[in-house]
């Protein structure tokens, strides 16, 4: 497996993972249309390249030239925050997850976080991956994020020299 930075004209894969990767994840989660809004909010790829212009890192994961999973991170202070990590579900438990972690840290590192934090939603079986890997429950926190909609989140942190 490799990563690679994604530069701007590859963020419509993340799209399309996105919109792949979603509908297995939260399908017993978030209603149908609570999922398409997220997706077009948060995943178009005008919004991407927003994001990628303000700084946001994007990272692609490859197998056998097949892309499966994407990383995106942002620095906010001296903490690294893993806004985006996702595996197709046909690569998941193949070690790609924590593959794209491992880059988050390192880059964590590299900018001399002292921390790294993420959301996931409170039912998320994604929650015991992140307690596996030494995060840790920060806060529990209700978002709204209109239309109605709200992101029910374990906000997650990790110390990064700590981290392994």
């Amino acid at each position: 497996m490799d990563i690679r930075l994604a530069t701007a004209l590859e963020l419509p894969i993340l799209e399309s993972l996105a919109r792949e990767i979603w509908p297995h994840t939260y399908a017993d989660i978030i209603t149908k249309e609570q999922m398409d809004f997220m997706l077009n909010w948060m995943y178009s790829t005008e919004t991407l390249v927003g994001q990628q212009q303000a700084g946001h890192e994007f990272y692609l994961l490859q197998n056998d030239s097949m892309d499966i999973g994407f990383l995106a991170i942002e620095q906010t202070g001296d903490e690294l925050k893993v806004n985006k990590v996702y595996v197709l579900p046909t690569a998941q438990g193949l070690g790609a997850g924590k593959k794209l972690m491992d880059k988050a840290i390192e880059r964590a590192k590299a900018k001399q976080c002292a921390y790294i934090f993420l959301q996931v939603n409170r039912a998320n079986k994604a929650k015991f991956f992140y307690d596996k890997l030494g995060f840790s429950i920060r806060k529990e926190e209700k978002f709204d994020i209109g239309h109605g909609f709200f992101m029910d989140d374990y906000v997650m942190e990790l110390k990064v020299e700590t981290a392994l």
